[in-house]
């Protein structure tokens, strides 16, 4: 069965360039193209909703995160996959709290696309940051997600750094300094088996300690 695809972006060189890939692969049909969050409505009651929807964060009339918020509303078993070149950690944050389940670099090679949205079709997420890991089996089991224990304040770290709070505010929202910030960042990465706070935040979400 063939995994449909939609794509929301206002650079219509990238999104064409981008359902051609996607459309030479087995197993992939793009279901719906839209310029911003607005044409998208407009279309998407038209037709069938796809199974994974690419969203650009920067678009015109309705960007990507109220794009995000009205899908999660409206579709709720949809999987979104945030599509961008902007690396700041708030604005990636920002996307993954509205309802993206993955955030991905337009840069990104093709065969590792094809590879994230096989696996958030699959497993309804994507954390390359989690996969690089040597010990990637483990995520999928219940047993090594149930042995991971965060102490009352890494778990209140992981929820503070689930928003746009710098790690010196995380610091003074505490009460600690940044050098005990800095201690729990470190224990978190290591039980989480991350490298880096978008990763953490993609582990936290999908382990439920985030509620989106």
């Amino acid at each position: 069965m063939a995994i449909r695809i939609g794509l929301v972006d206002d650079h219509q060189l990238f999104s064409k360039s981008l359902s051609l890939l996607l459309k030479s692969i087995d197993g992939y049909v793009i279901e719906v193209e839209a310029c911003n969050g607005k044409d998208l409505q407009q279309k998407l009651s038209a037709r069938p909703a796809p199974d994974i929807m690419l969203i650009d964060v920067n678009m015109p009339l309705m960007d990507g995160r109220e794009t995000a918020r009205w899908l999660r509303a409206s579709y709720p078993f949809m999987k979104m996959v945030a599509l961008s070149m902007d690396d700041k950690e708030s604005t990636i944050i920002s996307m993954l709290k509205a309802g993206c389940c993955s955030y991905l670099y337009k840069d990104i090679h093709p065969e590792e696309l094809e590879s994230a949205l096989h696996h958030v079709y699959q497993y309804g997420y994507y954390n390359l940051d989690a996969l690089h890991n040597k010990n990637r089996k483990a995520m999928n089991d219940n047993e090594a997600q149930a042995s991971v224990h965060l102490s009352d304040k890494e778990s209140e770290f992981v929820l503070l750094a689930c928003s746009d709070l710098t790690y010196k505010e995380i610091a003074h929202r505490m009460n600690h300094s940044e050098r005990t910030i800095d201690g729990y960042r470190e224990s978190v990465f290591k039980k989480y088996q991350v490298q880096s706070r978008v990763g953490m935040a993609l582990e936290a979400i999908r382990r439920g300690l985030v509620i989106l």
